[in-house]
């Protein structure tokens, strides 16, 4: 089924009180997932939502959290760095902060996935600019960890037009099989849903 065709059925749905999320499946073959370490950031072209972000920094910045590393003292205690995890979606660091945080904060970000990463999320400048430029880009980023032979990946929402939808789930289509070892050979199949439908089958070009 083509994308505009899968939407427009799934459109077809009854409504829902709330506004349901656009959600794309890609199921994949041919992957060793314990030899394959496969994880990507995909710009998309429409943000879906913004995202909370949390910033270590060498000193407070305006509008954004900041823990500075005098404040790294206190999320020794597991349970209140879980739920400083648990609070955001991606964190960013001052480059020279980087060993520190990796100490102080990687048991628990890295196995979340939100560990901050060269591609987007150590700052070397640590100017209003820079930290605004950065978050702006987080929320028109998807992150990827490829962990099970199907990744689902939320890219809209109902109340987007098609356009945008299908723009970005082809963005994060294409940038999922960037990383894969054999390309297009190792997508089984490609499903579009809503967050109470069930999935439709499409082919994306």
């Amino acid at each position: 089924m083509e994308l505009k065709e899968a939407l427009h059925e799934l459109r077809k749905e009854e409504k829902r009180k709330f506004d349901q999320s656009v959600d794309v499946i890609v199921n994949l073959k041919g992957i060793d997932l314990k030899r394959d370490n496969l994880s990507t950031i995909i710009t998309i072209p429409h943000i879906v939502k913004e995202k909370k972000v949390c910033a270590f920094l060498t000193k407070k910045a305006t509008g954004i959290t900041t823990v500075t590393q005098p404040d790294f003292q206190k999320y020794k205690d597991k349970k209140t760095l879980k739920n400083l995890v648990k609070s955001y979606d991606f964190f960013i660091a001052a480059a020279p902060l980087m060993p520190a945080v990796a100490t102080t904060f990687g048991k628990i970000l890295g196995p979340a996935g939100k560990m901050p990463s060269p591609q987007l999320g150590i700052i070397t400048h640590e100017d209003e600019a820079t930290i605004k430029g950065i978050v702006g880009k987080i929320s028109q980023s998807v992150k990827i960890r490829v962990k099970e032979p199907s990744v689902k990946v939320s890219i809209g929402k109902e109340s987007m037009t098609d356009e945008k939808i299908m723009e970005n789930i082809r963005a994060v289509y294409h940038g999922l099989v960037a990383i894969l070892p054999t390309k297009k050979e190792n997508v089984r199949s490609v499903m579009v849903k809503l967050t109470m439908s069930k999935p439709l089958k499409v082919d994306i070009k």
